[in-house]
Formats: C-alpha cells, sequence, structure tokens
C-alpha cells in the first residue's frame, strides 16, 4: 500500500485516522511532538496502540522544526501526507497566541515546503468550522465569506487554507482542506466538552455551562469523520475548469484546491447532550452556568453537500450511540 505522513498521529483525529490506515495496510509515518497542551500520558497511550503495527513508523518532532521536517519528507517516499498537527482550542488562543503562529503558520509552512521539495499526489490538512466567525447564515456552507474570524485560532485556520491555495497554483500541489465540525469520541480530548462534562460528573464537581446550555453545536462521532478523511485522501483535489474569477467560488480554484466542511450536518443543542451524558453515567451533573465566551457562537451547523458529491460522504453515527460509545470508553480507559 501506499506511504503516507500522517502528522499529530497521537492527537485524537490522527490516533484515528492513523489506526484505520494502519489495519488497511498503509504504510504509516507518524509525527508529533506530545506537547503538553493536555494529559500526555494519554497521547502515549494512543501511541502504544499504533506501534503495535509492523507497518507504523514514528517521529517526536516540533512542526516548526525546519530542518528535522525537510529530513523527513527526505527520507520518505511519501504519496500522500495528512497534516492533523495543530495547537488546538479556541480559548486557549487568547491566553497563548504566540505559540498558534508557530505551530499553525510556521509549521505549516514547513510542510507545504515538503510537498513542494518532495512531490505527493495529495496533501490533506485540518482546517476547522471555527473559520465561520461571526457568520450567521445557517447552515454554514464553504461557498460562505470567512474573513471575519473570532479568535487567533480560527485566523491560522484561514490563513492555512489561504497558503495552500498559493502552493495549489505556484506549485500545483493537490490539497484539500476540512473544515471539521465538534468532534467527539473514545480517546478524545480531555480539553473538549464531553471529555471535560463526563470527567466532572464522575468526580462529582460542577461543569461549566455557558449561555445556559443555549447553544447548538454539530457534534461529529471520529468514526464519520475517519470515514470522509479516508474518501478524500484517494481523491485528490483538481482544478475547477468552470472557475470564473469575476464570479470566484472560494471553495475551488483554477488550481487544483478544494475546501469541504466535515460534520455530521444536524446540530444537537448542549443542554440534550448534557442529558445524554447524565443519562449514560447515571448520575445527573452539577451545573454552573456562566455567558457566553469570548469566541464562541451560539450556533453551528454545516452543509455538507459538496464533500456528499464528492465522495459520497454520509455520517451515519447518531448522538446517542456516540456518547454511549465515549462513556463506555471512559469507563474502562479510567477504571471507573
Amino acid at each position: 500500500m501506499s506511504k503516507i505522513l500522517v502528522t499529530g498521529a497521537a492527537g485524537f483525529i490522527g490516533f484515528h485516522l492513523a489506526n484505520r490506515l494502519l489495519k488497511d495496510g498503509w504504510e504509516v509515518v507518524g509525527l508529533d511532538n506530545l506537547n503538553d497542551y493536555y494529559d500526555v500520558s494519554l497521547k502515549e497511550s494512543r501511541l502504544e496502540i499504533l506501534k503495535t503495527f509492523s507497518n507504523f513508523a514514528f517521529e517526536k518532532v516540533n512542526l516548526e522544526d525546519n530542518a528535522n521536517i525537510d529530513h523527513i519528507f527526505k527520507s520518505n517516499n511519501f504519496e500522500y501526507v495528512i497534516n492533523l498537527a495543530a495547537q488546538a482550542g479556541v480559548r486557549y488562543s487568547l491566553e497563548n497566541p504566540h505559540c498558534y503562529v508557530q505551530t499553525n503558520i510556521q509549521g505549516f509552512l514547513n510542510i507545504l515546503e515538503g510537498c513542494r521539495n518532495y512531490p505527493v499526489k495529495h496533501l490533506v490538512y485540518a482546517s476547522s468550522s471555527s473559520v465561520y466567525g461571526a457568520n450567521k447564515k445557517m447552515p454554514l456552507s464553504v461557498n460562505d465569506n470567512v474573513d471575519h474570524p473570532l479568535a487567533l485560532y480560527a485566523a491560522t485556520k484561514k490563513c492555512n487554507e489561504l497558503m495552500a491555495h498559493s502552493y495549489a497554483s505556484l506549485y500545483n500541489i493537490a490539497s484539500t482542506g476540512l473544515r471539521f465540525f465538534s468532534v467527539y469520541g473514545p480517546w478524545g480530548r480531555p480539553d473538549m466538552a464531553l471529555f471535560l462534562f463526563t470527567k466532572s460528573i464522575v468526580d462529582g464537581t460542577p461543569i461549566k455551562v455557558f449561555n445556559n446550555g443555549e447553544m447548538s453545536r454539530d457534534f461529529t462521532y471520529i468514526d464519520d469523520i475517519v470515514e470522509g478523511i479516508y474518501r478524500i485522501i484517494k481523491n485528490p483535489a483538481t482544478p475547477n475548469l468552470n472557475w470564473d474569477p469575476e464570479m470566484p467560488d472560494v471553495s475551488s480554484s483554477y488550481a487544483p484546491y478544494r475546501i469541504y466542511n466535515i460534520g455530521h450536518g444536524k446540530p444537537v443543542e448542549l443542554n440534550r447532550f448534557i442529558e445524554l451524558i447524565e443519562q449514560n453515567l447515571g448520575k445527573k451533573a452539577i451545573r454552573e452556568n456562566y455567558p457566553m465566551q469570548p469566541g464562541d457562537i451560539p450556533l453551528n451547523h454545516c452543509d455538507i453537500a459538496a464533500l456528499k458529491d464528492a465522495v459520497v460522504y454520509v455520517p451515519e453515527v447518531r448522538v446517542e450511540d456516540g456518547i454511549r460509545s465515549f462513556v463506555s470508553w471512559f469507563r474502562t480507559y479510567y477504571n471507573v
């Protein structure tokens, strides 16, 4: 099978994607810096599973380490690159903005340079639903303008899309950006709502509920996300032959460049999300209500029609089943 680079391989989405690729026989090189943004032991546990595969190799390196990234590209003959490594978190970007520029922009530049100097068939990279920023029209469409980010994290992801387009245009690098919407599931990130709420309810400590829980998210189960990425990998972006510079389509280009939303397409209110966690744990949450946080929006609801058309992407996992799977994993992993 093909040789593929997966950055952020010890992260939530990267782990699940690498696991799927390895099971299907791909030769996977996983890259991660194992930073301490959240519990490193969780990342190491994910890695231990990946290391059981003989077709997996791991490189511990920072994305912004230009020399090492170049060496990894030079030493391997990658056919595909999946860039999932990033400094994540909207709220954390308010506290530590410099690391977002270093990892998400400088680091992504190093990936683009790797793809330029050691050509690959397709670069797929993580963007984010946060790029929609102040947009109010729902559902959020890849044809919408995304020039009003509400946080630096979102701005860096929009920057990634612009950088990818410039390299697609200049060097003919086929690139596809995926705007992820509220991904959840087993092995998820401890800083995300599902993990935070579950742990607090188990521990009997209060959960922070913003805007009285009257906000909805397009929660998307990890297996659906992985299936979408998997289908995209071998469907490289191609030039849109009908692209009109006088009425430019912002999701495609005259260059081999595409942007897609990848989500569930059916938003769930946060209060319902919390109820399902309570039901699966058999325990009520202690709620503390807070106002809406800077950078947050009351609703995100994505239009996934473009991805459906491109690769027949149809998310299948209901939130009821997804939360049940997460709680089951949480009980097992933490011996609850």
